[in-house]
């Protein structure tokens, strides 16, 4: 199905745009989006001393009302669901038992698991800040599907929540007031960052800190310093630190009674927005420090079995005929649950995986490859396929998932990126909605379960992967359609 084959959604206001007032428009937004911080340091010229605006799409994009609605009420069972599937030892082991042996990614942070599972787990309260990733299906009148569920770094949350006052502004300069009721509130920076705080309040320490895990360079400053000030500036009697896995390493220990202690500042809540892929861990000193967390009796976001239920495989694995009954006792639920998934098959050694190889090879464009990561720019699109499958042996080919391609519908707009031509054209674009969820709980109680916010990213309807932090998607909030 080509993207020409796509319907178009009805615009948020008539395009284009004249001209002069585009360029005027144009100007106001990218001061807009500096001076509220919808911005980001530059990659291509690094500063810690400068910012440029984070690339966005100049008006929101359409999005179906219905289906924009389902996902925001859906959130809080996902939620309940990969909580469960977390603390399901069994699964987990049984899930990634192929993908560990040619995945060393994975493989080592299994190691971690099985290492405190042995010992038995010293912190039982675990915190989930997840998002779960939807495009619309324009085969299926444009029902969502879900892409992913992210459960270590769910980002955007600090700047998507300035997206919609932005996006409000223009509309108004631009004579368009009376579009805003179809703005939704998005409140993802608070309800992210309020979750941190009840974990941080169940551990009954005032002096202890919620600590920011973080890169050793961070492109995407903004979106976390929002959610550090917004502790600070709201909750002022909790102290908030970042640091690298390797400082973690070098300034780390465990307390007496199992507390982690930086320095001498004790930790009772570890916010992960680094560890998520291999070139955060420089070598085994960085090792070492995710597995002195997971000993510690700090409430991890993500815990390690929660930063694996997010893998590809379990995903994959979740999407199985029956499998949802192990987790989820309401049939409602399960049912609107299902809903949601498009077709996910193993590609493992077997009759199962030779299978899903073939329905790969047979219509190429109809799917995507997926390995275990996250950050985006990293699976295999339509006609790139078979060379792929080609150049892994049956091994290998168990780091992957094979996932049924979602053809979403288009809106058309303008896409402003840094240094970018002006004005800009008119373009056909593809959005894709995240709703974001906190969750805090043992194996046998949930003690806190919410849906918080909402982001949407937009790419080129031409741009397989679709990654802010990545360089390829740009920022959005959702104008929502009947």
């Amino acid at each position: 199905m080509a993207t020409s084959d796509a319907p178009v959604l009805q615009s948020c206001i008539p395009l284009p745009i004249e001209e002069d007032r585009l360029l005027d428009i144009v100007e106001k937004a990218k001061d807009w989006a500096i001076m509220h911080g919808a911005a980001m340091r530059s990659k291509a010229n690094f500063s810690p001393d400068a910012l440029q605006f984070a690339p966005f799409i100049l008006t929101p994009s359409s999005f179906p009302r219905k289906e924009f609605e389902k996902a925001v009420e859906l959130q809080v069972t996902l939620n309940e669901l990969m909580h469960c599937v977390a603390h399901d030892d069994e699964f987990l082991k049984e899930t990634l038992q192929n993908t560990i042996q040619v995945d060393a990614f994975t493989g080592s942070l299994f190691k971690i698991y099985e290492t405190v599972l042995k010992e038995g787990i010293a912190q039982p309260l675990s915190l989930g800040l997840l998002r779960s990733d939807y495009l619309a299906n324009f085969l299926e009148s444009n029902a969502i599907k879900q892409v992913e569920v992210n459960t270590i770094a769910s980002s955007f949350g600090g700047i998507s929540t300035f997206m919609t006052p932005m996006h409000s502004y223009i509309l108004k300069e631009l004579g368009y007031a009376d579009r805003l009721v179809d703005l939704p509130e998005n409140h993802a920076l608070s309800g992210l960052c309020d979750g941190m705080v009840e974990a941080w309040k169940i551990q009954n320490n005032p002096s202890a800190a919620i600590m920011f895990v973080i890169e050793d360079i961070t492109y995407n400053i903004c979106d976390q310093r929002f959610h550090e000030f917004y502790i600070r500036e709201t909750y002022p009697h909790i102290a908030v630190i970042r640091r690298t896995l390797t400082q973690i390493f070098e300034q780390g220990k465990l307390g007496p009674n199992g507390e982690l202690l930086i320095g001498d500042l004790p930790v009772t809540v570890i916010y992960f927005r680094a560890g998520y892929e291999p070139g955060h861990y420089h070598g085994p000193n960085e090792w070492a420090a995710r597995l002195l967390m997971e000993r510690s009796m700090a409430i991890k976001c993500p815990s390690i079995h929660y930063h694996l239920a997010g893998t590809k495989k379990v995903q994959q694995a979740l999407a199985k005929p029956e499998i949802l009954k192990r987790f989820i006792a309401d049939s409602a639920k399960i049912d609107s649950i299902k809903d949601i998934f498009t077709g996910l098959y193993s590609l493992d050694k077997g009759d199962e995986g030779e299978q899903a190889v073939k329905l790969a090879l047979s219509n190429p464009e109809r799917y995507v490859l997926k390995p275990q990561r996250e950050g985006g720019g990293n699976n295999v699109y339509g006609s790139d396929i078979p060379g792929a499958l080609e150049k892994m042996n049956e091994d290998e080919r168990s780091a992957w998932i094979l996932m049924e391609r979602i053809f979403p519908p288009l809106s058309r707009g303008y896409m402003v990126r840094p240094e970018g031509k002006m004005p800009p054209g008119i373009v056909d674009l593809v959005s894709e909605l995240g709703i974001f969820g906190a969750i805090i709980g043992t194996k046998d109680k949930i003690l806190y379960n919410k849906q918080v916010g909402h982001m949407l990213r937009t790419k080129l309807s031409s741009a397989n992967e679709g990654g802010v932090a990545a360089g390829l998607g740009a920022l959005d909030s959702p104008y929502l359609i009947d």
